[in-house]
C-alpha cells in the first residue's frame, strides 16, 4: 500500500494507457458524441467486423451478446454492429436495454465469444459508447483492445454468402439477470418493511433494477424509469440525485438508491437524504463481509481518488487499501492479480467479484440493503463507516499538447507535495474520457488542500 503523502501510486495515472498509442479506445471502451469523430455507425460496424474476426477461432459457430441502453442512437449502433458482427460469420443475440453487468453475465453465461455494451455511461444522450467484453465475462485487455484497433485499419474477412451470422433478439434476458441480482444475497433475506427509492436514470435499469428489489419484498417508489431516447441521466441518476433526495425525505423511505445511465455504478441517499459515495460503500460492504469471513485478499482495491478515510477505516480492521489507476479496468485487474473479491471507485463503481465480473449497481444495493435487514440499523448510521478527510477536486480544461509536462506545473506539483509533509495526498492526472487535467488533494487542514489544489490549477491554467 502507497503511503498517505507523496505521490507514488499517483505517477502512474498521469496518462491513459501509458505508452500504448490508441486511436479509438480510450480507458472504458470507445466513447464519444454521436454522428461524429469515432462514434458513427461506419465505425461500429468496422468495431463489429474487427471484433469478430479477432474472437474468431475454432471451428464452433461463434455468436456474440449485444445491449444496450435507452439512448436514441442506440438503434443505430446496435444495426451497425449487428452488420459488422454477421458479416465476419458470427451470430448476434440481441438483449435490448440491460445494464452493463447483466452483457457481462450473459455472454459467459451464454458461452457466447464476446459481448457488447452499447452506453456512454453516466454521459448525456448526445454521446455513446462501445464497451466489450471477452467470453469469461471480463473487460477486454489492453493488449485484447490493441489487436483489435490494429483489425479496425485492415480490409475485413468478409465470409461467404452462406456462413453470414445470424441475429435475433431472446425475450427471458430481463429474468435471467434478476435472478442473478436476487441470488447475490443468501437465500433467508427479504427486504420486507423496507421503504426504497430507486432512480434508474432513466436508463438501462429501468426495468430490472425495481423489479429485483420489489421481488424480494421492499415497497419501492421508482424514478427515472420512463426513458424517451432523450432523458438518460437528465436530472437523475448517480450524477444529479437532487430528485432522489427530495423523494426521500418526502415519502419517509429507509434508503434511496441511484444507479447510472448503463447501472454499473451506485450512489447511496440515506434516510436523511445525504449523499453516500462509493468510499462508504466499499468500507461497509469490506466489514460486513469481513465479520462473516468472506472478504478475501486482506483488504479492498479502489483507485488513487479514494478518500484517505477510507483508507485509515480499513487499517483500523488490519486491512489494506489497494491503490490502482483510475478506472475500474484497472481495479479489476488488481483484484483478479491479488485474488481480492471487494473493489470499486469512489464514483461508485462496486466490483463484488463473488457475484458480477465488472461494476454492478444493483448487485452492490442488494448487499446495502441486506445489511440494514441484518443488523436492524438505519442507513444513516451503517453508511457512515469514517470520517472523510477533506478533499477537493478541480478541472482545468486544455486544447492540446501536455500541460502537465511544462516545467512550471511541476515546480507547482513538487511544492504543493512539501506542503503536504506527508499528511496528505496529491493526485494529478489527465483525464482518460476528455482534454482535461484533474487536480485533486485531501489533507486534514481544509485550507491548505483549497490552497494546493487552487495553486497547481494556476499553474495548469498558464501553462494551457
Amino acid at each position: 500500500m502507497a503511503p498517505a503523502g507523496g505521490r507514488e501510486s499517483d505517477l502512474e495515472v498521469m496518462g491513459t494507457h501509458g505508452d500504448m498509442t490508441r486511436k479509438f479506445f480510450g480507458t472504458d471502451g470507445i466513447r464519444g458524441r454521436t454522428n461524429s469523430g469515432h462514434m458513427t455507425a461506419s465505425t461500429a460496424m468496422r468495431v463489429g467486423q474487427a471484433a469478430g474476426a479477432h474472437f474468431v477461432r475454432g471451428s464452433h459457430r461463434h455468436r456474440v451478446v449485444i445491449g444496450k441502453d435507452t439512448r436514441l442512437s442506440g438503434y443505430m449502433m446496435e444495426s451497425a454492429l449487428v452488420a459488422g458482427f454477421t458479416s465476419v460469420g458470427m451470430d448476434v443475440i440481441m438483449t435490448g436495454p440491460l445494464p452493463t453487468p447483466a452483457i457481462a453475465m450473459l455472454t459467459r453465461g451464454m458461452r457466447a465469444d464476446i459481448g457488447v455494451m452499447i452506453s456512454a455511461s453516466h454521459n448525456p444522450y448526445e454521446d455513446n459508447g462501445i464497451k466489450l467484453f471477452g467470453p469469461d465475462g471480463f473487460k477486454l485487455s489492453d493488449e485484447t483492445e490493441l489487436a483489435i484497433e490494429a483489425l479496425l485499419d485492415l480490409e475485413p474477412n468478409l465470409v461467404e454468402s452462406a456462413q453470414i451470422g445470424r441475429a435475433r433478439r431472446i425475450e427471458d434476458a430481463r429474468g435471467r439477470y434478476i435472478h442473478a441480482v436476487k441470488e447475490s444475497v443468501s437465500d433467508d433475506t427479504r427486504f420486507d418493511g423496507l421503504k426504497v427509492v430507486v432512480d434508474c436514470a432513466n436508463g438501462a435499469a429501468y426495468q430490472v433494477a425495481p423489479a429485483a428489489i420489489w421481488e424480494m419484498g421492499a415497497e419501492v417508489i421508482s424514478l427515472g424509469v420512463e426513458p424517451d431516447g432523450t432523458n438518460i441521466n437528465d436530472g437523475c441518476g448517480s450524477t444529479s440525485i437532487g430528485a432522489l433526495q427530495a423523494k426521500v425525505v418526502e415519502s419517509g423511505a429507509d434508503i434511496g438508491i441511484a444507479l447510472d445511465g448503463d447501472a454499473d455504478r451506485l450512489i447511496v441517499v440515506d434516510e436523511k437524504g445525504t449523499a453516500v459515495d462509493g468510499d462508504q460503500i466499499m468500507a461497509l460492504i469490506a466489514h460486513r463481509m469481513l465479520e462473516k469471513g468472506e472478504l478475501k485478499g486482506g483488504g479492498v482495491v479502489a483507485t488513487v481518488m479514494s478518500n484517505l478515510g477510507l483508507e485509515r477505516r480499513l487499517a483500523s480492521m488490519d486491512l489494506s487499501l489497494e491503490r490502482t489507476k483510475v478506472g475500474d479496468r484497472y481495479v479489476l485487474e488488481r483484484m483478479k492479480q491479488g485474488g481480492f473479491n471487494v473493489g470499486g471507485e469512489q464514483s461508485g463503481h462496486m466490483i463484488l467479484l463473488d457475484h458480477a465480473t465488472t461494476g454492478d449497481g444493483t448487485i452492490a444495493a442488494m448487499r446495502v440493503l441486506a445489511s440494514m435487514v441484518r443488523t436492524g440499523r438505519r442507513a444513516s448510521e451503517l453508511l457512515s463507516q469514517f470520517e472523510p478527510v477533506p478533499q477537493l477536486l478541480k478541472n482545468v480544461r486544455y486544447s492540446g499538447g501536455d500541460p502537465l509536462s511544462a516545467s512550471t506545473v511541476k515546480a507547482a506539483i513538487a511544492d504543493a507535495e512539501r506542503k503536504l509533509e506527508g499528511n496528505g495526498r496529491l493526485v494529478i492526472r489527465a483525464s482518460g474520457t476528455e482534454p482535461v487535467i484533474r487536480v485533486m488533494a485531501e489533507g486534514d487542514d481544509p485550507v491548505l488542500v483549497e490552497t494546493l489544489v487552487d495553486q497547481v490549477c494556476a499553474a495548469v491554467e498558464e501553462a494551457v
